[in-house]
């Protein structure tokens, strides 16, 4: 075979492998992940503590190990401008399979309920386009996840999902 040939076939075989490699989100090595989020709460916004909708804007997290039990403490959520952010300070676990939905406003957090209040009555998601960082307590990413209205929420009912 000819050096041109051999250039030409290692080019395509190149080609092949990067085709085989699906476009999607990075994939980080943890056992939590985001199952999904409600970024566009329904209704009109309003981030009053007393009567507004905060509480109906949320994001899902779930433990995806199929044996590790995971504590929250020391996660961090937060989005595209990093100033919107959640600690979670307190114990809260998840064993395999199970899930926490973490919501805007305030509210008692539960583990029986799987829900932890953010305790901030702002909204943390645009109801256009944001990113979702989760990191561990070690400061290394668990997940990530970019979105688009338009793109991401074909239903427009303001709910994505990622990991099923």
């Amino acid at each position: 075979m000819r050096r041109g040939h051999i250039a030409v076939v290692a080019a395509a075989g190149a080609l092949t492998m990067l085709a085989a490699v699906p476009a999607h989100a990075a994939e980080y090595s943890s056992a939590l992940k985001i199952k999904g989020v409600q970024y566009d709460a329904p209704g009109r916004d309003s981030n009053s503590c007393a009567t507004g909708n905060t509480d109906e804007e949320y994001l899902t997290i779930k433990n995806y190990s199929r044996t590790a039990t995971v504590n929250l403490k020391g996660y961090v959520v937060r989005d595209s401008t990093s100033s919107n952010k959640f600690t979670f300070t307190k114990n809260h676990t998840l064993q395999p399979g199970d899930y926490v939905k973490l919501r805007g406003g305030r509210g008692t957090d539960s583990d029986a309920n799987n829900v932890v209040y953010r305790n901030n009555c702002n909204f943390i998601w645009n109801n256009d386009k944001d990113t979702i960082y989760l990191y561990k307590p070690s400061g290394s990413h668990a997940d990530t996840h970019a979105y688009t209205k338009r793109a991401n929420d074909p239903d427009g009912n303001g709910y994505i999902t990622y990991h099923g």
